[in-house]
């Protein structure tokens, strides 16, 4: 009754407040889009798309994440008791969540995203998540595109001003009237059929490719060095 009493507690009052207050919050943050049609044109003209971010990075862009939930996106959300909440948030945004992890069920998961990017045009991923390490892509990535025939299309979140949390990941929260850059980095197409030495190859460079764009972004802002 207890664990019914809390969970109840949790789904009806604490999320939804704790959702309410950082949708008000992000009010307070201004943010710069960039490149934003590249995902659009290429769902508009029937193509795939999974999106790719660090997990340190997706506190910036809750709010602007509603705007695609007219795609109906997927998520692969933990299995863990954190997970649940999380699962419960990305709900609220409009998105679908598929539990699982590279720690439990991974591979359920990973399944699940590939048939349901048979139905559906759009999945987020947070490629390193949820527990590291800390930038590293992980190989679901590459098989998730691989087998689902989807684009990969790396987002780059960069904050003027943010506080770093003391977490595995380095959790990024951008300061009130800070600025945020979100800049959509141009399409990774996985070929169908991938040699197993080139695999490692592939992953690389859309890890390479993540790294550096928001090492770029990062700077930009005058960051003595890639967060």
């Amino acid at each position: 009754m207890k664990k019914y009493r809390f969970g109840s507690l949790m789904s009806n009052i604490v999320i939804p407040a704790a959702h309410c207050i950082i949708s008000i919050y992000l009010r307070f943050v201004r943010l710069t889009i960039i490149n934003e049609d590249k995902p659009v044109n290429h769902m508009e003209n029937g193509g795939k798309v999974i999106v790719a971010l660090w997990h340190q990075r997706f506190f910036g862009v809750i709010r602007y994440a509603e705007r695609f939930s007219i795609y109906e996106p997927s998520a692969i959300v933990s299995q863990s008791k954190d997970g649940e909440m999380m699962s419960q948030v990305v709900v609220r945004l409009g998105y679908r969540p598929i539990r699982g992890s590279s720690s439990r069920g991974g591979k359920e998961a990973l399944s699940a995203i590939v048939e349901d990017l048979t139905r559906n045009q759009c999945a987020i991923h947070a490629v390193d998540g949820p527990q590291g390490p800390k930038g590293i892509v992980k190989p679901g990535l590459i098989r998730m595109a691989q087998l689902s025939h989807a684009t990969i299309f790396p987002v780059y979140i960069s904050a003027e001003r943010a506080w770093i949390l003391d977490s595995w990941d380095r959790f990024l929260i951008p300061k009130p009237f800070s600025r945020v850059l979100v800049r959509w980095g141009d399409p990774i197409v996985i070929p169908d059929t991938i040699e197993k030495e080139k695999f490692e190859i592939i992953r690389l460079h859309v890890e390479n490719t993540m790294i550096e764009g928001h090492a770029r972004d990062d700077l930009d802002w005058g960051w003595g060095e890639p967060l």
